[in-house]
């Protein structure tokens, strides 16, 4: 009886990046063979058999390093496989990173077991295989799991635990943010947001809206908000005493009459009360978890969906922003509170970046 045996002896661990890619997207090995053929391979006259083997060997090695990729040291750590310092970061940046249409899937959600087994309807809905979807779920809550109860900078944490790039690391960052915090994502009407209008917020609130002391007084994680500073937030409500209120309409009105067009104007008057219960309520209900979670969703009802169906320009709405942002200064609730004046501008600061980065189609 004969057997035919395919035999791969080597030193040094020799790895395709193409393959790698191929095995990382969840691609079939006899996929992959006739994709290497039909592609940077087609002017070459190769052997489907071997090529088949040698894509079959190269995808065995990879799930035998899969477990040292999970804790990415221990790739550099190990010897079993000689592989350069170069392709060991290669192969980790290119593990941990991800499709942003599939993270934007489960952006915000529980990392739960029930929700892993809902990756099917991802791959369905992105057109990314199933095995994708599944690498790139379990290494967010991989990463979370790690990070979840640090008082460390989320950023440097993640690199210096997964050895990934800046970039990536910071990419991460403001997923383990969204996650922890369960912001709601998934609202039909946020549907048209993507994962970078999410990135965009969660690093500003990450910059701005935590603890930027070592010595917090409440003893934030990274992944929480200043809880000072939300206390602080209750304060605005002052903003909706009738005396405050019409100073800052008549100079928002004043400014704004030569800088919009009538009919923009006449909407502006119509609705500055409703937009500042709004930016009020907002700042008021981050102090709740449960008003906090639909940030997202407040935004696009209160501000969004109503500009957008008056048909306000990006640059009107910009310069209502500033200006608006700028009225709270010419009251005598800001003017004889200067503290209370600083709160106002670091929220509204980011507020003002999340409405123009989510005014869009």
């Amino acid at each position: 009886m004969e057997l035919d045996i395919d035999i791969f002896v080597g030193n040094n661990t020799l790895l395709d990046p193409e393959i790698y890619e191929m095995w990382l997207s969840g691609q079939e090995a006899s996929d992959g063979a006739n994709a290497l053929i039909s592609g940077s391979l087609k002017d070459f006259d190769i052997d489907y058999g071997m090529l088949l083997s040698d894509v079959l060997d190269h995808y065995r090695t990879f799930q035998m390093l899969e477990r040292l990729l999970h804790y990415p040291k221990r790739l550099t750590e190990q010897w079993i496989f000689q592989i350069a310092p170069s392709i060991q970061r290669m192969l980790i940046e290119r593990y941990y990173e991800f499709d942003d249409i599939v993270i934007r899937e489960f952006l915000g959600k529980k990392l739960s077991a029930r929700n892993r087994k809902d990756l099917d309807d991802v791959s369905d809905k992105t057109g990314v295989q199933i095995k994708s979807c599944r690498r790139q779920f379990d290494n967010v809550k991989r990463v979370y799991k790690v990070i979840e109860d640090s008082n460390c900078e989320l950023v440097e944490a993640i690199q210096g635990t997964f050895l990934l790039s800046e970039n990536l690391s910071r990419k991460y960052a403001a997923i383990m943010y969204l996650t922890s915090n369960r912001f709601e994502t998934n609202k039909k009407k946020l549907q048209y947001l993507t994962f970078d209008d999410f990135l965009y917020c969660a690093n500003w609130m990450m910059c701005s809206w935590c603890c930027p002391k070592t010595d917090c007084s409440f003893e934030e994680t990274s992944l929480e908000m200043d809880r000072e500073f939300l206390l602080d937030l209750r304060d605005l409500k002052q903003v909706l005493d009738r005396d405050i209120y019409d100073d800052l309409k008549a100079y928002v009105l004043g400014v704004m009459k030569s800088k919009l067009p009538d009919r923009i104007y006449a909407d502006l008057d119509s609705n500055l009360k409703s937009f500042t219960r709004a930016i009020v309520n907002i700042a008021y209900g981050l102090n709740h978890s449960k008003e906090a979670r639909d940030l997202f969703a407040d935004i696009v009802e209160k501000f969004i969906e109503p500009l957008r169906q008056s048909r306000w320009s990006e640059r009107d709405v910009r310069n209502f922003l500033e200006t608006f942002t700028a009225a709270a200064g010419r009251t005598h609730l800001f003017k004889s509170d200067l503290h209370l004046l600083e709160v106002w501008e670091r929220y509204m600061s980011i507020m003002c970046r999340f409405i123009l980065k989510m005014y869009h189609s």
